[in-house]
């Protein structure tokens, strides 16, 4: 057994496929002993693997992606897409009367998800795509954590919070409703592996080994119920009711959220750097091949 240490930036229930690959063996059957460690946020485990003091990490490929932006010889490099569409929901105090629209945001206190910037720079961009300046049409209030925000629209203080899930289901239980699942804007590259290009190159066989192991999880999740998928799950979630976590997967199963393989998809890493563009943090994107080591797709997957 080859030791290495993974490092995931959070905790979050669409990390599901991770847990999955780890509970039901799949790094074992590679030959692989995987320590998971939790960094705390995506800048510190970009910053750890760039010291050296972890072997990769997961987080969203935004983070190679707009360093190297800045900086064309930066060496980290994302591969492995894991979830590949936009996992947040808006959720407001009762349902929808009419249906939903994102232009009916127009006007709304929305309390939007502050812990991380991707899901804003998403939907912002989707504003702007139905002519919309979301800072000027929308009240739009950052700050306060998911948790706090869940229950100010429980409390009638915000009209719209941005989450993912338990906290979507919390409000649920509290006689409110999801409006609005980001997850249709189409592929939007969340997340994958990234590492960098020395341990690419000098840990290969261990990193192939990592994408079987996700491609034999993302198989058998495709087929698996809600309630298996929680199960194999639940001890890294020991805090969240058994009820939200099955309720959380079939969500997130309706909406596609997980590929149906690793390969990394173009149009989902150009989707979320249109986004980014669109709110001013990059100015152009890196091409593709130097953000994404697709070799290693080849060789793990067809060898």
């Amino acid at each position: 057994m080859q030791t290495l240490t993974l490092l995931e930036p959070f905790r979050a229930l669409f990390y599901a496929p991770f847990y999955v690959a780890e509970a039901r063996g799949a790094f074992a059957r590679q030959g692989l002993a995987v320590r998971f460690e939790t960094a705390g946020t995506p800048d510190a485990a970009a910053a750890r693997l760039l010291a050296g003091e972890a072997d990769l990490a997961w987080s969203g490929p935004m983070r190679p992606m707009l360093m190297r932006s800045g900086d064309p010889f930066c060496t980290l490099r994302s591969f492995c897409a894991v979830v590949m569409r936009d996992p947040f929901l808006l959720a407001g105090a009762t349902p929808p009367v009419h249906g939903f629209a994102l232009d009916a945001l127009r006007g709304k206190r929305v309390g939007l998800v502050s812990e991380v910037p991707t899901p804003v720079w998403c939907l912002d961009d989707d504003l702007r795509r139905l002519g919309l300046d979301p800072a000027a049409d929308i009240d739009r209030r950052r700050g306060p954590t998911m948790a706090e925000n869940a229950e100010a629209v429980l409390a009638g203080e915000l009209d719209i919070a941005q989450l993912f899930e338990p906290f979507a289901c919390r409000v649920e239980d509290g006689g409110g409703a999801v409006w609005h699942a980001q997850a249709g804007r189409g592929p939007t590259a969340y997340t994958a592996f990234y590492a960098t290009e020395a341990v690419l190159a000098g840990k290969r066989d261990v990193m192939r080994g990592m994408m079987r192991a996700m491609a034999e999880a993302l198989a058998w999740m495709r087929t698996a119920s809600p309630g298996a998928i929680a199960a194999a799950i639940a001890p890294r979630f020991a805090d969240v009711p058994s009820s939200h976590r099955v309720r959380a997967m079939d969500r997130y199963q309706r909406l596609g959220i997980w590929p149906e393989t690793p390969r990394f998809p173009r149009d989902a890493l150009e989707r979320l750097a249109q986004a980014m563009i669109s709110s001013g943090v990059m100015a152009h994107m890196p091409p593709f091949e130097a953000c994404v080591d697709t070799a290693i797709e080849g060789e793990a997957l067809e060898g």
